[in-house]
């Protein structure tokens, strides 16, 4: 059998286990990627969470020897939600991103990953195969732009043709020489809306992003949220979907192809107040097993007390109160005695930041508490 006609076995047998898009690429080493990333560390964009390492980024042959092929696939998700609840006073909503939808994407694309490989070593079996997703070392959107999934979008997501952004990458390395396919020519053109729309202004310019300042990455953080930033977040508790709602390339585009990637409506969009109570082990039995939860609780609380000041949520306030005197979490009671300053509630409100000052010996916490009674006294000028 021919490089060619293995090729299209593959692709025919993906179309069977739900692959939406398959694409064929060298296992040459990126040489502009690692300019870009080498330019990325230079200038702090970085979020952190990459691999550290950049010629594991950029040289396939360093994770399988003797790699000729990277197989990149792609998997629509859903970008519209069915039976959403309404966000109301008294019962406010927080959001996660539509890529925390459904199960957790990492397990459903290594699934079908590892399908593919087993497909392959019934035909090579000689064959050594390495898959990743998302946290592997490669990056997933320098592999789909070299195998045509799609091109590399201002919004450094990549766009398909068929799929728009909305969809979830992986790939696999093999020994296995395969054709190629050809890249797709970028289509963004002058549009600039992601960019314009980005609300931290992360998108430094179109397709070079500022990680540190990007809300999906924020919202994943542990430690105390910059004020500056805590406004921009709104009500979103993981993620954010603001560049690809812009984006005129997803107008229309929403797939339920793959019943696991279909949102519960109660828990991607869930009510805030339960959210800064529930127990660890509740936690993971409702959340554990998306995306958004791989950080623990800890991140979604904050996020959920901000998204509180956001609403300016005063039936929320006895809740807050008690996070900021019992809570045993730095983060949690500093930030709520910020939505109390912020959320207002006047008296009881200041007794209760009064107070907090009085018995916290927390440097970091005290600065939230006298920051939190500075913005409550200015409400009352």
């Amino acid at each position: 059998m021919t490089g060619a006609q293995l090729k299209e076995e593959i692709i025919a047998y993906s179309k069977t286990i739900g692959i939406d898009k398959i694409g064929f690429a060298s296992a040459n080493p990126f040489v502009t990627l690692k300019d870009r990333l080498l330019a990325q560390q230079e200038l702090g964009y970085q979020s952190g969470f990459e691999e550290a390492d950049v010629d594991k980024r950029t040289e396939p042959s360093l994770l399988l020897p003797e790699a000729r092929t990277i197989v990149a696939i792609a998997l629509a998700y859903p970008s519209k939600m069915k039976g959403a609840p309404v966000s109301k006073k008294g019962e406010r909503r927080g959001i996660f991103c539509r890529a925390s939808w459904g199960e957790d994407y990492h397990h459903i694309l290594r699934r079908k990953l590892k399908q593919l490989e087993s497909f392959i070593l019934s035909k090579v079996p000689s064959a050594k195969n390495a898959s990743m997703v998302d946290t592997g070392e490669l990056s997933d959107r320098a592999v789909a732009e070299r195998a045509g999934i799609g091109w590399s979008g201002k919004n450094c997501a990549i766009i398909s043709p068929e799929l728009g952004s909305y969809m979830y990458l992986g790939e696999m390395i093999t020994t296995v020489s395969l054709p190629p396919d050809q890249p797709i020519e970028d289509q963004c053109g002058t549009c600039n809306k992601c960019v314009d729309a980005c609300p931290t202004g992360a998108l430094v310019q179109g397709g070079q992003l500022d990680s540190g300042k990007c809300i999906a990455f924020l919202t994943q953080t542990k430690g105390f949220l910059p004020e500056r930033y805590r406004k921009k977040i709104g009500n979103r508790l993981y993620g954010c979907d603001t560049c690809q709602v812009v984006c005129p390339k997803n107008k229309g585009k929403d797939f339920h192809h793959h019943v696991e990637m279909e949102p519960d409506p109660e828990v991607v969009k869930p009510k805030l107040e339960p959210l800064l109570t529930i127990s660890n082990r509740a936690f993971k039995e409702t959340y554990g097993y998306m995306s958004g939860s791989w950080r623990g609780k800890k991140p979604i609380q904050r996020n959920a007390i901000i998204a509180l000041a956001h609403f300016k949520e005063e039936q929320s306030l006895p809740v807050l109160y008690d996070l900021l005197e019992k809570d045993p979490r730095p983060v949690i009671r500093g930030t709520a005695a910020w939505a109390i300053g912020t959320i207002g509630g006047e008296e009881k409100s200041e007794k209760a930041l009064v107070q907090a000052k009085e018995r916290e010996n927390d440097s970091e916490v005290l600065a939230e508490v006298e920051r939190g009674l500075e913005i409550l006294l200015n409400k009352q000028i």
